[in-house]
C-alpha cells in the first residue's frame, strides 16, 4: 500500500472556501525508461483520481505518463455541511486505493 498524505481543515463554516491537498507516494514509471540491464521497465503510473464527499463525486484527475512521481494535486471546495471524503487513487497493475477524512461544517 502506498502511503498518502490529505491535508484539508477539520472544521469550516458554512460558506467557506477550503483546500484540500492531496499527496501519494508512487514511482510512476513511464514505461519508456530502460533499467540497469537495458530492457524497458514496465509502465507503473497512476492514471485517475477522484474525490468524493458523502459519495457524490466533486473532483477527478486523470493521469498521464509525463505526471511526476509522487503525484501532488490540490484543489477547493465549499463547505455546505459535515460529512467524510473519500479519495481514491487508481492505477496500472490494478492499483487502486482509498483514503478518508472528515470535516465538520458549523
Amino acid at each position: 500500500m502506498a502511503r498518502t498524505l490529505i491535508n484539508l481543515p477539520k472544521t469550516a463554516k458554512p460558506g467557506d472556501t477550503i483546500t484540500i491537498k492531496t499527496l501519494i507516494s508512487h514511482p510512476m514509471e513511464t514505461g519508456f525508461r530502460p533499467g540497469a540491464d537495458g530492457r524497458i521497465l514496465p509502465r507503473n503510473i497512476v492514471t485517475e483520481f477522484v474525490c468524493r464527499f458523502e459519495d457524490e463525486e466533486i473532483f477527478r484527475a486523470e493521469l498521464f505518463p509525463a505526471s511526476a512521481a509522487n503525484p501532488y494535486l490540490t484543489f477547493t471546495w465549499v463547505a455546505t455541511r459535515s460529512g467524510r471524503f473519500s479519495f481514491t487513487w487508481r492505477g496500472d497493475g490494478g492499483f487502486d486505493q482509498t483514503e478518508s477524512a472528515a470535516i465538520t461544517v458549523a
